[in-house]
């Protein structure tokens, strides 16, 4: 779509998406040229995710996410993308403490980061901070299946709902959400057959990250597919490319032209006319 024709995609546009059976794309990004980059390629829903403590700063796992740290992430986001919808993951503990507490956050992410709606973890149990949330005026995503703020009691970063018993429990989560006022749910890592049955119980869009082809829309964490991120790659990642080995590759270019003293050549040097090098000479 050529840029005079883009809008800024809105919740509506989502809806209708759904309805036309038309998949959407999204990613994280947590700077500035990622997601300038990410939106001139018309993705549609950009996330800085609290996975930006991994991915980005090196963090064991995303528990130490500050909502000024997410709020500065997501600051920079929202000025790269100029279309897309952009969503501000609430961090751990910035929700569950008390709903005064949810609501006065996710007032943030929408009054400093930019953002067009917060996205929580958590399913039934925190239906009621979703209602208070969105009774406040602020959209909300849920996000249900495997919930990384929960895994040390989940067992670890696991695809979850592989039994009947999990597997209804996480279809009845996204139903109560549903009721509780979401707009949409995000599903991570579990069956896709499952992730079926999540989409054919709710109206809203279901969007799934290691979720199978039936989700509405599919998530990926940027730094996995472009190849940036090598700790680990969970079983649902695609590489679109190898950034990382890139880099690597540039960098030792660059050191072997700089102790070759390739670099800086002709084309990289500032010059003086010959005549105002003389003058200098003159002067010394």
């Amino acid at each position: 779509m050529a840029e005079a024709e883009r809008k800024k995609i809105d919740i509506p546009y989502l809806y209708a998406k759904k309805a036309q059976g038309e998949k959407v794309s999204w990613l994280t990004a947590y700077d500035y040229p990622m997601a300038y980059y990410e939106d001139k390629a018309g993705i549609e829903i950009i996330m800085a995710g609290d996975s930006g403590m991994m991915a980005l700063l090196g963090h064991k796992n995303t528990l130490s996410a500050t909502m000024d740290q997410m709020i500065w992430m997501t600051q920079a986001v929202t000025r790269g993308a100029k279309y897309a919808f952009i969503v501000g993951d609430m961090p751990y503990m910035s929700y569950q403490a008390s709903r005064e507490e949810a609501i006065r956050n996710a007032g943030r992410f929408m009054a400093e980061g930019g953002t067009d709606c917060v996205k929580l973890e958590g399913g039934a149990i925190m239906a009621d901070t979703v209602s208070a949330i969105v009774r406040a005026g602020v959209p909300v995503m849920g996000h249900i299946g495997m919930t990384p703020q929960s895994a040390a009691a989940i067992g670890g970063y696991k695809s979850q709902g592989r039994d009947a018993e999990a597997a209804r429990k996480i279809v009845q989560d996204a139903k109560t959400l549903e009721e509780a006022g979401v707009f949409s749910v995000l599903v991570e890592a579990i069956p896709a057959k499952v992730a079926g049955l999540v989409v054919k119980a709710v109206k809203v869009p279901v969007y799934g990250i290691g979720a199978g082809p039936e989700c509405d829309g599919q998530v990926l964490i940027v730094h996995d597919m472009l190849g940036l991120f090598e700790l680990f790659k969970p079983k649902f990642v695609r590489r679109y490319a190898q950034l990382g080995q890139d880099m690597v590759e540039a960098f030792g270019k660059y050191r072997s032209d700089v102790k070759g003293g390739l670099f800086p050549g002709p084309d990289e040097c500032y010059n003086i006319s010959e005549e105002e090098f003389q003058k200098l000479l003159g002067e010394e």
